[in-house]
């Protein structure tokens, strides 16, 4: 499955302005990046590819990443050193419960949305916009259909039920 087919390009474009909407209150920056696959732990996933996507090059070190693995069910949030010294552990685990009801319920953008505007409020509070603030990062989607076939197998591979 191509992107298109589990993200319309309509819909790609409702996250993009969601993402924008969202930074409008903060200096955080979301981002969003789909696969197909993952065959291994989601988080280590997520981590590798917040690093090749240099999401770490914010000037406030406070980018997050939505990292969803659509074939095989599962997602990560994860955010950078900045967002993790600022916020409770934890923080995210609201956005991963109620995306996932969005994901399991096939509405992945209507998801995306709702859960990229909850993201840019509770930014803001901890990194509230500036009047000078730019955007440093894109807020296209992206997305990869890489293979990490060298990761090991998950036990939790049949639904969103094993997300960080």
């Amino acid at each position: 499955m191509a992107l298109a087919d589990f993200i319309p390009s309509e819909g790609q474009r409702r996250i993009a302005d969601a993402i924008t909407d969202a930074e409008r209150h903060t200096t955080g920056e979301i981002c969003v990046h789909v696969t197909p696959r993952c065959r291994g732990d989601v988080m280590k996933r997520a981590v590798k590819t917040f690093n090749r996507l240099h999401l770490y090059t914010t000037k406030r070190r406070n980018a997050v990443l939505i990292f969803i693995a659509y074939d095989d069910r599962k997602l990560a949030i994860l955010g950078d050193t900045g967002i993790n010294n600022a916020v409770p552990q934890g923080f995210w685990d609201g956005e991963v419960e109620e995306l996932t009801r969005y994901l399991k319920a096939g509405r992945p953008v209507d998801g995306l949305c709702a859960i990229i505007a909850r993201m840019g409020e509770r930014l803001s509070q901890y990194f509230p916009g500036e009047r000078d603030d730019e955007n440093e990062l894109s807020n296209e989607v992206t997305y990869d259909d890489l293979d990490d076939a060298d990761e090991t197998e998950d036990a939790h591979d049949e639904d969103y039920g094993n997300m960080e």
